[in-house]
Order: C-alpha cells, then structure tokens, then sequence
C-alpha cells in the first residue's frame, strides 16, 4: 500500500461547495469478496481493514436502477424536505451537517441545498468515518470543531437509513468517549430519511426505496467505504480509495441535481414539509421481533449476519457473501434490483410475505461452509 501524502478535506467528485470530506485518500490492495469474508468471521481481520474491488454495474441492473430512480425519486425527494424541516426546527442557529461516510453522503449534500434554498440557513457539509467497533473519527471532529471553528451544539449527524441500528448505537458510544476525553458535548442524535430501527430522527420508518442505496462509489462521490488499518496513522483522517478511473460513469453529482428537481416539484405542488420525526417506538418493536424470529428460525448466532431493509439487503449483495436473500413481495417493484443482483450472483431467493420490511438479506457463514 502507498499513501498518498498528508490528509486533507476534498470533494470526491461532488462539486467543491457541496461535501468536504475528511478522508484520507489511499491505495490499497483490493483483496477477493470471499476471502475478505473467511478473514472477517475468523476474527482474524476487521472488516474496515479490508476492502474489495468495486466494479461497475452490468447493463442490466442499470437498466433495473433507472426504473428504481424513476419511482423511487419522488419519496426521497419528500424525505429530504421533511428531514431538512426537522432539523431546521432543532436548529436554530448555526447547522453543520456532518454526514456518515458514505452512505450518509448523497444525503448530506442534498440536504445542504434544501437547507440553504428553502428554509433560508447557511450549512457546512462534512463527511466523516464511522466503523461498527472502531468508532468515529476523532480526528475529523477535532478537525470540524477546532480548525473549521464550528458551534459543537449546531453539528448534525447523518444517515440515509437504519438497519438494526448499529451506527446509531456506536455514534452515541463514540460521541460518549470523546465528550469524555475533549470535554466537548455533541448531540449523538442520529438523523436518517427513514429509521427502521427506531434508534435516531427520521421522518419515516417504512422501508422504502432510497436510490442512492442501490449504486456504489459512482452514486457517492467515487469514494469508497472508509479504511482503517495499519497504514492510517495517529494523526490520519480514516481513509478512503478515490475511484478516479469511474469518471465516465459518475452518477453523483447528477443524481443530486435529479434529486432537487424533484424536491422543488414537489413544494410547487403545495407539499409543506414535515417537521415533526416520527415516533421510533414501533419501529423499535418491529425490529427487535424480526431479528429476534430470524434468529430463531435460521439458527444464526452473529446478529451481524441479519441485514434488514433495503438498503443494507443491497449492500450485502454488492459487497458481502449472501446466503440467501428474503423478499417480502417479489412482484415489488422496490425490489428488482435486489432480485436481478441476486440473479447475477447466483444467490437464493425466499420469499416471505410476513416481512415487515421489504427486504432482509442474511450473511453466509463461510468458515464451516
């Protein structure tokens, strides 16, 4: 592996006033999907260690992508005029949106310009790293708070979704530790357009399709998922891989534009954005019964190997080792993708209709297989 030198904020492929991220742009030996996988469930390797190459979408699941974005843009377009409002209302001073790396990204910078366009407020964007066991990035907090000068009490964190809620328990468990260590208290609120977890602030807990969860780097800026190994040192922002040569097929920048458009179509139809969250209490309940009966069903010990939702179903198939994945309504049409990945990837298709969420994919166990 070499590093590139010294970290600093950069915009990915995202316009400059759009997201600075705190990453460290590296090159790493991309290692094999599977064997990623027998390092990550032996203990030998953590995930965040490790990462595989990304490869652009087949023609096909693009195809199936286009007809996702056509009906799924409208419903995000809607979750972003709402959760801008409620964060709006929780903040009535200085915003600074800080976006969980990278799935939060897409979310972030959309909410930047609805926050500046129509609610009248001047955020900054930032997008950080955040590891399930490893934490946030304390280096890049102490960047948004010490060199970029920002009111703790105005940083907002956020998400495109919950799963299980893992994020949002280690962002409140990282957030703990530094305000313990700096003596700096931020708000470990999390904010998502949908929480299927009822662990954060989100307008929505149903599971519906977010577009920007079905495409990799060229829907996120071409960054990857944030690194941390060995070769990030004390004083590193978590690192990232810079996919400079998915250029031609960058999708980012452009679904952002996609994204507003359908956001001020929908306030020209009269919709008046929601500013009040919605009660997590069900969705926690939902949650806990699911892994509780998946559990129980499939015999699965490791609650890491149950991913529900949408959003976490598709990264499995995009970048784990599926064992099978599970679909409410095969019929759906917020599940096509999911259907057509794991019809190219040769994974087992269930259907349940008693799902409370579109779609739960399960991780293979590989060590015994």
């Amino acid at each position: 592996m070499n590093d590139r030198p010294g970290p600093a904020p950069f915009s990915g492929s995202y316009r400059p006033g759009d997201v600075q991220f705190l990453l460290k742009p590296i090159e790493i030996d991309p290692i094999d999907v599977a064997e990623k996988e027998r390092l990550i469930q032996s203990g030998r390797r953590h995930y965040s260690e490790m990462l595989s190459r990304e490869s652009l979408p087949s023609a096909r699941y693009l195809e199936v992508f286009e007809r996702a974005l056509a009906m799924g843009l409208k419903p995000m377009a809607q979750g972003v005029l709402d959760l801008a409002a409620i964060i709006a209302a929780r903040r009535p001073d200085e915003i600074t949106l800080v976006s969980l790396a990278r799935a939060g990204t897409p979310v972030g910078v959309a909410l930047k310009h609805v926050l500046r366009e129509v609610f009248g407020r001047a955020p900054e964007h930032y997008s950080i790293s955040i590891i399930r066991d490893r934490g946030i990035d304390r280096n890049a907090l102490r960047f948004i708070l010490d060199r970029a000068g920002r009111d703790p009490a105005g940083l907002v964190f956020v998400d495109g979704w919950t799963g299980k809620g893992v994020i949002a328990r280690e962002l409140r468990r990282a957030l703990a530790g530094f305000e313990h260590d700096h003596g700096v208290r931020l708000d470990a609120d999390l904010h998502a357009l949908t929480d299927l977890a009822g662990v954060g602030i989100a307008p929505s807990d149903t599971d519906y399709l977010i577009p920007s969860s079905i495409l990799n780097a060229t829907m996120s800026g071409l960054v990857s998922r944030s690194i941390l190994n060995e070769h990030i040192g004390p004083d590193d922002f978590h690192g990232c891989v810079y996919y400079h040569e998915f250029t031609p097929a960058d999708r980012s920048v452009w679904f952002i534009e996609e994204l507003l458009a359908a956001a001020r179509a929908r306030l020209a139809e009269g919709y008046a954005p929601n500013a009040r969250p919605v009660d997590p209490s069900l969705a926690r309940a939902r949650s806990t019964a699911l892994l509780a009966d998946i559990r129980a069903t499939f015999g699965i010990q490791n609650e890491n190997f149950i991913k529900p939702g949408i959003g976490e179903a598709t990264r499995v198939l995009l970048r784990r080792v599926p064992e099978r994945v599970i679909i409410r309504d095969p019929e759906a049409p917020e599940v096509a993708h999911l259907l057509e990945l794991a019809h190219e990837k040769n994974v087992r298709r269930q259907v349940d209709p008693t799902l409370p969420y579109q779609a739960v994919s399960l991780i293979k166990g590989v060590i015994d297989a």
